[in-house]
């Protein structure tokens, strides 16, 4: 079996349920001794960071939900395992019972070279505030203050904010995560 044969096709999922759906394809690829026509089986993820209770939480989100990526030589039943998978819907490309479409190699490289991207900046986020712009304080004492930014630390992912306490204009300085946008 030869590495080159082998392709890269999208299986739509149950969205939501992507991750246990590649387990059931994974058992069923090794149930049925299929493991030399299947290489891979990716869901892409990003991850995303919220703040809850006052703590910063990671999660991971799938980039193309109800989406599965699988590199694999369709030939024989193997076609036919991954369909009758508990929580799979069908190859993407194909048409009512006809032959899955494998992806361009562009398409393919474009995908994990965004997957790989979106795995090394775990901590990197776009800066979404300018100096001058007014924001609520979401998190910490000052929870509910309103203010103006004055500085932007890009470095360490912090604000210097004018927030007006009993009257007097204080600088505090509070991180990206503690603030948001004023509507």
């Amino acid at each position: 079996m030869t590495e080159n044969s082998k392709k890269w096709y999208v299986v739509r999922a149950i969205s939501g349920k992507e991750n246990k759906v590649k387990k059931y394809i994974e058992d069923e690829i090794v149930r049925n001794k299929l493991t030399d026509y299947v290489s891979q089986i990716l869901i892409p993820t990003e991850k995303v960071y919220q703040i809850r209770n006052g703590k910063k939480i990671n999660k991971e989100r799938s980039f193309f939900p109800g989406y599965i990526l699988i590199e694999a030589d369709l030939i024989g039943e193997v076609p036919h395992v991954i369909r009758n998978v508990n929580g799979v819907i069908g190859f993407l490309g194909a048409e009512k019972k006809g032959d899955p479409l494998p992806l361009r190699m562009s398409e393919v490289n474009r995908i994990l070279g965004k997957v790989d991207e979106l795995a090394e900046s775990t901590e990197e986020m776009s800066i979404p505030f300018v100096i001058g712009e007014n924001i609520k304080v979401v998190d910490g004492p000052f929870n509910g203050f309103s203010g103006t930014i004055e500085k932007i630390n890009e470095e360490k992912r912090k604000l210097e904010v004018m927030v007006k306490i009993f009257g007097r204009k204080q600088p505090l300085e509070l991180s990206f995560l503690q603030v948001e946008k004023e509507s």
